[in-house]
């Protein structure tokens, strides 16, 4: 590359702009992945939430103590940790207070620190907060070098890059977090169910999956819900990717007077009830949702969640109960992504290395989407290094204890002698250095003797010292044969997660329902009643409630019943169920479906819509013939396809996902008009033949005289007028030509 020296002395390498944009933007995504959004597979923590963490276990905020400022937590994390905003720290660390957002959570917070409505938690100058036991689980022993220490942002200090996380934090807490590409979503579990599993997972590490789900039913959200079946479980249990519905609890309540309220008593994990509020108020105001009343949020401290939703008189619970999980977050879906960061074994110097005892290689972190298994067998693995760790740290210490005593006794048997050379020496070093000499002592068993206080010289204290080095002894004995049978330390890490369970573990919060949730359909949302469909000349379609309508003696005056446009008037209406179907013929041989419900419900007097803003039709289709039916039976036919009258079963077109269906006939000769009756007779125009289902083909010989049954028309100016009346099991055709038939 090419370097240009400046006047000042600095030096300038020009490079390709877009090599810099490139490495400078993949810099930017490994920090945010690995520094800020994802977390560690072994602790379960963010960068953030390790440090906050390990911020009050440095300010020692114990459970059992006071809580301090969260002011002082932020400003101890930002001053030493974590160089990033005011906020993201203040955010995570109420988040980690907040028991509608934690299973279980790691700070037990003094003043608001919000709430599930929405409302947000008070500045950090007014909230005060301290360790939860459960941090205190996740910090222990992190100052017996069972985590590798790390420098922070300026070099200043250590800080830990993970935590010897006791406590199994990602897989009861869960997580959520985006990166750049990336994303994480885990949900929280039960302690109970997690530790059962975790046991199962040393007693057997070739269990699979599926035997792990006996133990972890499936997730537990702190807000509980229910779960409603168990393949989306299964599938992010087994590939770290799946879907969970969770639907609220519900009661349903009445009152004196017989008035129905449903009331929500739980609702789905991340979900803001003043938004459910909200959005069922704009659903009733928008007429969206039928036989609702008002809808409030009762909830209180005294009374945990409630939200009432109050009913109509003659309200149908389970339709308004499909439209409420349809329309609102009432029911939502938990989209799993089993992401972690996971560490990966590199070449290098090792990261800890006790010669003859313990050699850790050194590593670097990669995200990875995991099975269960894989995260409990990532756990079980990082604890596995941490109690190994502390055991040598342990018997480390022990041995130097050891090592002191044994001087100790050494020098209380020859006391005397001790006590002469230390007079007779002109300082402590020199003292020391005689010590040394004349007992063969080191540097650290002599400076405990001149350090040595008269009053060990006591029958009691030395009694003492002896006792204590015989339960020296068998401790070190237990430490070395932990280092000597791996099998032992499985077993502590099993009593550890039983001994969490035991002390934290509650019920599950979370139903699960083996069933998956039923489809809700769209038919059990809408009220059966009869309404008044019209349809103009110009196309223009409406349909208004009956009861809209009053019954008139003689001499009524009658009532306008649409602002039409000029020239346009009412040219078909008739009455029917909210749960009809109405079916359009168009000139082109297409048939086409709605249900009467899908019509938007107008005002008496209003125009309505245009019927080609409510149907897929071509811009060169014309609706020619419409119909009403109760049901698309099997047995009705439309008997028209090209030039050949051929039955077209009417059930066939419901089937049609789009709701449509071309039946078949399409003339060149120009448009062709339909008449489609619903009444239950045939007619005809002129001299029009009327064909029935035994005799189709042989009544059109007769009158077409044509044979194979044919109509040839070979001038565009003619054309074939078509009518079609529904009678008993079929609908029959009745057609004639403009022109000679022999043409």
């Amino acid at each position: 590359m090419e370097e240009i020296k400046t006047p000042e002395g600095g030096t300038v390498i020009k490079i390709p702009i877009e090599d810099e944009v490139k490495q400078a933007y993949i810099d930017y995504s490994m920090s945010v992945i690995v520094q800020r959004a994802l977390p560690d597979v072994r602790d379960g923590l963010k960068p953030v939430h390790r440090r906050i963490m390990y911020s009050m276990e440095s300010l020692h905020l114990k459970s059992g103590g006071a809580t301090k400022k969260c002011a002082t937590i932020v400003g101890d994390v930002l001053g030493k940790y974590h160089p990033h905003g005011d906020a993201s720290v203040y955010d995570a660390l109420v988040r980690l207070g907040q028991d509608f957002a934690q299973r279980y959570t790691t700070v037990t917070p003094q003043g608001n620190f919000g709430t599930i409505a929405g409302d947000p938690p008070a500045a950090y100058r007014y909230t005060e907060a301290k360790m939860s036991k459960i941090t205190e689980e996740m910090v222990a022993d992190i100052n017996k070098n069972t985590v590798d220490m790390v420098r922070n942002f300026d070099d200043t200090t250590d800080e830990p890059s993970v935590l010897p996380a006791k406590f199994p934090f990602l897989l009861c807490n869960g997580t959520t977090g985006i990166a750049v590409g990336m994303a994480t979503n885990m949900p929280s579990h039960n302690l109970r169910e997690v530790a059962a599993a975790v046991s199962a997972y040393i007693d057997n590490p070739d269990i699979t999956i599926e035997e792990l789900m006996k133990y972890i039913k499936g997730p537990d959200f702190p807000t509980g819900g229910t779960i409603y079946g168990k393949a989306g479980i299964k599938k992010a249990y087994t590939t770290g990717r799946g879907k969970v519905t969770i639907r609220s609890k519900f009661t349903i309540e009445t009152d004196k007077k017989g008035k129905e309220s449903i009331v929500f008593t739980e609702v789905p994990y991340g979900v803001n009830t003043t938004n459910i509020i909200r959005r069922i108020k704009e659903l009733v105001r928008d007429k969206q949702i039928e036989g609702i009343v008002n809808a409030n949020d009762e909830s209180s401290d005294r009374t945990g969640m409630r939200i009432v939703v109050d009913l109509k008189r003659g309200a149908i619970t389970k339709i308004v109960l499909n439209q409420l999980f349809s329309k609102t977050d009432l029911q939502s879906n938990f989209g799993v992504i089993n992401l972690a960061l996971v560490p990966q074994d590199k070449e290098g110097a090792p990261r800890y290395d006790e010669p003859g005892l313990y050699t850790l290689p050194s590593q670097y972190l990669k995200p990875e989407i995991l099975t269960l298994k894989q995260l409990i067998a990532l756990f079980v693995k990082h604890r596995d290094e941490v109690i190994t760790r502390r055991t040598i740290y342990d018997l480390k210490v022990a041995k130097h204890r050891m090592h002191i005593l044994q001087a100790l006794i050494k020098a209380i048997n020859n006391i005397d002698e001790v006590i002469k050379i230390i007079k007779e020496s002109a300082d402590t070093e020199a003292a020391k250095r005689s010590l040394e000499k004349r007992f063969d002592f080191d540097e650290e068993q002599s400076q405990a003797i001149v350090d040595m206080q008269l009053k060990r010289l006591t029958h009691l204290q030395i009694e003492d010292l002896q006792n204590e080095i015989k339960e020296l002894q068998a401790w070190i004995d237990y430490l070395q044969d932990l280092l000597d049978n791996h099998n032992k330390i499985l077993e502590i890490i099993r009593n550890d997660t039983n001994e969490l369970a035991e002390k934290y573990g509650d019920d599950r919060k979370t139903e699960i329902v083996a069933d998956e949730v039923e489809q809700i359909n769209v038919e059990d949302m809408i009220k059966e009643e009869d309404m008044v469909v019209m349809i103009s000349r110009l196309g223009y379609i409406k349909r208004v409630s009956v009861e809209k309508y009053k019954k008139q003696d003689r001499g009524g005056k009658g009532s306008n019943s649409a602002a039409l446009l000029e020239d346009d008037y009412i040219n078909q209406l008739f009455i029917g169920s909210t749960k009809d179907y109405l079916l359009f013929i168009t000139n082109v041989g297409k048939a086409y479906w709605i249900k009467v419900h899908e019509i938007p419900e107008s005002e008496r007097t209003s125009r309505g819509a245009h019927i080609k803003s409510l149907l897929a039709v071509g811009p060169d289709e014309e609706i020619t013939a419409v119909v009403s039916l109760k049901e698309f039976a099997e047995d009705q036919y439309i008997r028209l396809k090209e030039h050949f009258l051929q039955k077209t079963p009417i059930a066939g077109i419901i089937e049609s996902p789009e709701k449509t269906i071309m039946i078949g006939f399409d003339i060149d000769a120009g448009p062709i008009l339909f008449n489609l009756s619903p009444s239950g007779t045939s007619f005809g125009i002129g001299p029009a033949t009327f064909f029935n289902d035994t005799t189709t083909r042989k009544a059109l010989l007769k009158t077409a005289e044509l044979a194979g049954s044919t109509i040839t028309v070979k001038d565009k100016s003619h054309y074939l007028l078509a009518n079609i009346a529904l009678v008993g099991e079929a609908i029959t055709l009745a057609m004639r030509t403009s022109v000679p038939v022999n043409q």
